[in-house]
């Protein structure tokens, strides 16, 4: 097994990709961003429904492109990672989309594939400050974005299944991020690391790559939680440190079991700890502007879990929500309903809805399940909720 420092090495990019990635003149699936590395640009990718190509296209303001009611004012914008952009649809089989056609009115989508729940929060914040704003915020929380808060380069870490040899489309780059300043036990706001085009082809650098993420410790534990690095070439002492922190066990080396489950102890408390600051972040921004939050909750593990009547391993941001009364929907638990009138197995379950992320039908399925949250919380209501005799 290799050695975290040669897998992060390996995780350099070739000069090539970084052009192609940089050239505007092509469309491509994401464009350079310099606060948040990268956001949606117009493409077709060959990973819809069935086989087929699906159509992503980007407004002047960085939303998808909408088509429901766009003449009409919008009081709606959600942010989140792919399953607010709605990966692997075409632009009007979106959540968003269908929940527009049924309300009315627009909603607005910034969510970018690959964000975590911190990048989700900096575009929010970029955007509500401007005339693109909306009175009622969504932001949208899939499963790995705790983890992925709190890394500096995302791509650094999941390389080998973003084959760029293949064709993929780049991105993952470095964005801003949250992380914990072990030293002072405080999550601390980082910006960008390459924050130019011209900057960007640092990551070319074998050296500019370890040394940038020789201690990024979420990029530390999610390589080992992944069995991608030998746990003999980790010094586990500031891990065990961010341990202490976060007031769970360190790493037990000499466990029957390996690293692993405390590892993944470890990881979820961090990415935990990072989803619960970005909230309260997102809450304080929405109450200065006057504005209204919502959170959404989806991760198909969690999905799983509860369809088999297991514990959910994400139950603390569930508690965490219910406890201070925060206004959320919880797609996990209208799942666990929806597979209450079915006969068939987890997996058959999710097949008629996934396709890696939502198909059309899964969309369509979260919009209806969504949508009485979401006529509750307007005021006026929708039009076509209204008593218009």
């Amino acid at each position: 097994m290799t050695s975290y420092e040669q897998y992060i090495r390996h995780s350099a990019v070739p000069k090539k990709v970084i052009d192609e990635f940089l050239d505007r003149s092509k469309p491509t699936w994401a464009q350079f961003d310099t606060e948040l590395g990268y956001i949606l640009a117009n493409s077709m990718q060959h990973d819809g429904v069935d086989g087929c190509w699906t159509i992503s296209t980007v407004q002047a303001n960085g939303a998808r492109t909408s088509h429901m009611y766009t003449d009409k004012p919008c009081r709606i914008n959600t942010y989140g990672n792919s399953f607010t952009q709605c990966h692997q649809v075409s632009d009007g089989e979106t959540w968003q989309e269908y929940l527009a056609a049924h309300l009315g009115e627009p909603i607005r989508n910034f969510g970018v594939g690959g964000f975590g729940v911190y990048q989700a929060y900096r575009r929010m914040l970029r955007t509500e400050q401007t005339d693109h704003g909306a009175r009622c915020v969504v932001l949208y929380i899939w499963g790995d974005d705790h983890n992925r808060s709190a890394m500096r380069c995302r791509h650094a870490v999941v390389y080998p299944w973003w084959k760029l040899s293949e064709g993929k489309p780049f991105h993952a780059n470095f964005w801003a991020n949250i992380e914990m300043d072990i030293e002072s036990g405080q999550l601390v706001e980082k910006a960008n690391l390459l924050p130019t085009p011209e900057a960007l082809y640092r990551m070319t650098d074998p050296e500019f790559m370890f040394e940038s993420l020789k201690d990024d410790l979420m990029a530390q534990l999610y390589c080992l939680e992944s069995d991608l690095v030998d746990p003999a070439t980790i010094d586990f002492t500031r891990m065990n440190v961010l341990a202490e922190v976060l007031a769970v066990a360190g790493v037990d080396r000499d466990a029957p079991e390996g690293v692993k489950p405390s590892v993944r102890r470890i990881k979820d408390a961090y990415g935990f700890a990072a989803t619960k600051n970005v909230i309260q972040k997102a809450v304080n921004l929405c109450r200065a502007k006057g504005k209204e939050l919502m959170i959404l909750l989806l991760c198909p593990t969690a999905t799983r879990q509860l369809l088999r009547g297991e514990h959910r391993y994400d139950q603390e941001i569930a508690d965490y929500l219910a406890e201070r009364k925060l206004r959320h929907f919880d797609m996990n638990v209208a799942h666990a309903r929806d597979y209450k009138a079915f006969n068939l197995s987890v997996e058959d379950y999710m097949k008629r809805y996934y396709i890696g992320h939502y198909a059309p039908s899964g969309n369509h399925l979260f919009a209806h399940a969504l949508k009485d949250r979401i006529v509750e919380w307007l005021d006026p209501k929708p039009v076509t909720y209204r008593d218009t005799r």
